[in-house]
């Protein structure tokens, strides 16, 4: 069992064919613990390795988009991207990696993020994302 972070292969087929609506779609993000077995052919949301806390709702949070899909200030290949605003949890939990995904039509997976090591959080859980920038933010693509 393992975690690898990147993008899902769902989520790069999902972006030609119309599945993801990263200006307006509704995300979240589950935690994992290091048992589960995520990465870049998980195909949606599962429960399988999910966290189990007290204060940990199945399906993890809400994400709010902070940066709709833009392109960065350079000249050439341009680099689009697009991030979120931090996401907490008010509870006691260790967590190994997550899952963003887009909620409806089968819950697809969009991306795997893999904290390197088991988390663990006292009173409040927080997953910081990068600033939103070309070189940067959480999603990119150039």
């Amino acid at each position: 069992m393992a975690i690898a972070q990147g993008a899902t292969n769902t989520f790069k087929v999902g972006l030609l064919d119309g599945t993801f609506d990263l200006a307006a779609g509704s995300f979240k993000i589950a935690l994992y613990t290091g048992a589960a077995s995520i990465g870049p052919d998980t195909t949606a949301y599962t429960t399988d390795g999910e966290v189990v806390a007290s204060g940990y709702t199945a399906g993890g949070n809400a994400l709010t988009i902070s940066q709709v899909p833009t392109i960065g200030n350079q000249s050439g290949n341009a680099t689009a991207y697009l991030s979120f605003s931090n996401v907490t949890w008010t509870s006691a939990l260790t967590a190994r990696g997550a899952l963003i995904y887009q909620v409806g039509s089968g819950n697809p997976a969009a991306c795997v993020l893999d904290f390197g090591a088991d988390k663990t959080s006292t009173t409040t859980f927080t997953v910081q994302f990068p600033a939103a920038t070309n070189t940067a933010a959480i999603i990119r693509i150039s």
